[in-house]
């Protein structure tokens, strides 16, 4: 039988971001995958992470940047971006904030991300 989720649960983060999980280990106890909805405001920025899951982005507006090891990578609206686990990334918001989705596997956990104190 399907399974309806009925609402996000809102995961409180620092500097006015918004992230609305929809399934994972907080809202629906699923381990393998999260889906998430974020809204980022203008100038956002999270520290650094080498994370211990892939990461699928869609940016659904506004613009995200992306840093790497490589580089960094400018995210539109309709584009989309893919991290790996382990590779050291950082996001912020351009000047437009950023609405996206984000799909993480295994699930987005705190302590998975690995985040710069």
């Amino acid at each position: 039988m399907p399974e309806l989720i009925e609402k996000a649960a809102r995961i409180p983060v620092p500097g006015g971001k918004v992230i609305d999980e929809y399934i994972g280990r907080v809202n629906s106890g699923t381990e393998a995958v999260s889906i998430a909805h974020m809204v980022a405001p203008a100038g956002w920025e999270e520290p650094a992470q080498a994370p211990d899951f892939d990461e699928y982005t869609l940016v659904l507006r506004g613009s995200l940047r992306v840093e790497g090891e490589g580089g960094s990578t400018d995210v539109r609206a309709g584009q989309a971006v893919v991290t790996r686990a382990g590779e050291r990334i950082r996001y912020q918001a351009l000047e437009e904030g950023a609405e996206y989705v984000a799909v993480c596997l295994p699930a987005f956990a705190p302590d998975l991300a690995h985040r710069d104190q």
